[in-house]
């Protein structure tokens, strides 16, 4: 069985990344499509044969990578992957727009359908900074990928989703059903600690929709110390806006992450999320979460158990919530017990038991 894996670009390592690493680890040798890679990156995938569209080519395109949006769709559509029995691919944007031949399945790990396009376009034209018969023109522009993207996911023989919060955007925007497989966190690489600092914590990239902001605020009023950890456009907004009790450690070495998050008194998670990985890689630590009740949060932290949820995405609703936080009622190995049913190991059996059923059902329905 040939398997052939698809991402849609790698010039930065996230989550998306990390369930691409996964499919690396499990078949490592499948090579990977994808329409521009930067080659620091790519050491992630330093035992993978990177195959990349002609995007990757064109001077600046990593660079400019998002003036780019009209010619992906098409970058995509010119992969011949005649020669495989099976793609796999990992999509939040246009790599669901394979086209395959008759005895080529296609299977799309699908982190959400493409957000600027369905549930976040509103906001993404309005946070653009254009004046206004240029944002005129990029609507129409979404419209018309609008079009391609639902035309596109009919190509897609099969839909697994990363949590049943997206399994339900899926149904919404395509019209399809999904699996659901929950990312992975490898939990071997976090621990508990009994050295507890006074500190809460956020691990996030810093981008308007994080809402860190929220955060900030809350602890502002509170006068708690917070450490955040990340980096992003937001970041001379977000520090403008802090006082002296809240640290901005900036982007941080696992090891160096790892060791922050075993000793907070809580994550902070304000964010609503697709799945939430940092959610989990706090649980693996021991540490409860304190999130946002929306999104897919609330299918891995167990309210009272592993952590709590404030309802309302205003800074006064999560100051509530803290205020009355005690971390000593949550017991560490609790938590990172429950943090253990999203292991690394188990996201990867799953993923191959999957396949197996695809290509059984495959050869029952060419034998009839």
């Amino acid at each position: 069985m040939k398997i052939a894996l698809a991402h849609d670009h790698l010039f930065q390592y996230g989550g998306a990344e990390n369930i691409l690493h996964e499919f690396s680890q499990l078949y490592p040798q499948a090579p990977i499509y994808t329409l521009i890679h930067n080659r620091h990156q790519s050491k992630y995938f330093a035992q993978s044969k990177i195959i990349p569209s002609y995007l990757q080519r064109l001077p600046g395109s990593e660079h400019y990578f998002k003036y780019l949006l009209t010619l992906m769709p098409n970058a995509w559509e010119r992969f011949d992957f005649s020669d495989f029995d099976i793609v796999l691919s990992s999509s939040s944007a246009f790599v669901k727009g394979i086209i395959t031949s008759p005895k080529t399945t296609h299977i799309s790990y699908c982190h959400s359908p493409t957000r600027y396009l369905w549930s976040d376009s509103l906001r993404y034209l309005q946070e653009l900074p254009l004046i206004e018969p240029a944002k005129s023109y990029l609507n129409h522009v979404l419209t018309r990928l609008r079009l391609w993207d639902q035309a596109a996911a009919t190509r897609v023989d099969y839909f697994i989703a990363n949590s049943n919060y997206i399994a339900d955007r899926i149904q919404k925007y395509y019209r399809r059903p999904s699996v659901v497989i929950y990312p992975p966190v490898p939990t071997k690489n976090f621990s508990l600690s009994s050295d507890l600092g006074n500190y809460y914590l956020i691990v996030s990239r810093l981008r308007p929709y994080k809402r860190v902001d929220i955060a900030i605020k809350a602890f502002n009023a509170l006068r708690l110390p917070l450490y955040i950890i990340g980096a992003g456009e937001e970041l001379p907004r977000l520090r403008k806006l802090a006082k002296a009790n809240i640290t901005f450690l900036g982007e941080l070495s696992d090891k160096d992450r790892n060791f922050y998050l075993s000793r907070c008194r809580a994550l902070i998670h304000p964010q609503e999320e697709d799945f939430g990985i940092t959610a989990v890689e706090a649980m693996a630590s021991g540490r409860p979460v304190i999130a946002f009740g929306q999104g897919g949060a609330c299918e891995s932290v167990l309210p009272g158990v592993t952590g709590q949820f404030f309802s309302e995405q205003h800074w006064e609703a999560l100051a509530d919530i803290v205020i009355r936080f005690r971390a000593h009622e949550f017991d560490p190995r609790v938590i990172r017990k429950h943090a253990e049913t999203f292991d690394s190991l188990i996201f990867q059996q799953k993923i191959s038991q999957f396949i197996e059923q695809v290509k059984t059902s495959s050869y029952e329905n060419s034998s009839n």
